[in-house]
């Protein structure tokens, strides 16, 4: 699939924008998932320096990812990592690709962190991301932290 990509800034989110990226996540992580719908509004989408990243084909947001400022130990965030059931199938190494790159970029010589489904890791093993600690219940759903080196 051919996505049309952006990284958008929480202050210049348009409301289609947010409309999308709540209506995607909420299809998948609380109606597929089964996470609380009050564990995935998590009050982080318009703070700080968070971007959004959203993959679009034809009007229709497909994949989407949240990507973090560093925290107190230095490490950006990539979160929120969702790609629509029929874009499944390569579209998420694509989105975890840029959205790395969008780390990178933002805030060079940082770690990346993630708190993986524990069934991904060796998804985000690809990536370049090794687990740290132990694994972890989120939702209902076995989790772990998974860090990738500064580049």
């Amino acid at each position: 699939m051919d996505l049309t990509w952006e990284l958008v800034h929480h202050r210049a989110l348009t409301a289609r924008q947010t409309y999308e990226m709540l209506r995607l996540r909420g299809i998948v992580f609380v109606d597929e998932q089964q996470v609380p719908a009050e564990m995935e509004i998590d009050g982080v989408d318009l703070a700080g320096e968070t971007h959004h990243l959203f993959g679009w084909l034809d009007g229709a947001l497909l994949a989407y990812a949240r990507v973090l400022e560093p925290d107190q130990h230095g490490a950006s965030h990539l979160g929120r990592v969702v790609v629509a059931r029929d874009a499944r199938g390569g579209t998420g190494t694509e989105l975890v690709r840029r959205g790395v790159v969008a780390c990178e970029e933002l805030w060079p010589s940082q770690p990346i962190m993630l708190g993986a489904q524990n069934h991904l890791r060796a998804f985000y093993g690809r990536h370049g991301f090794e687990p740290v600690g132990e694994i972890y219940d989120e939702a209902g759903i076995p989790h772990i932290d998974m860090v990738r080196p500064p580049a």
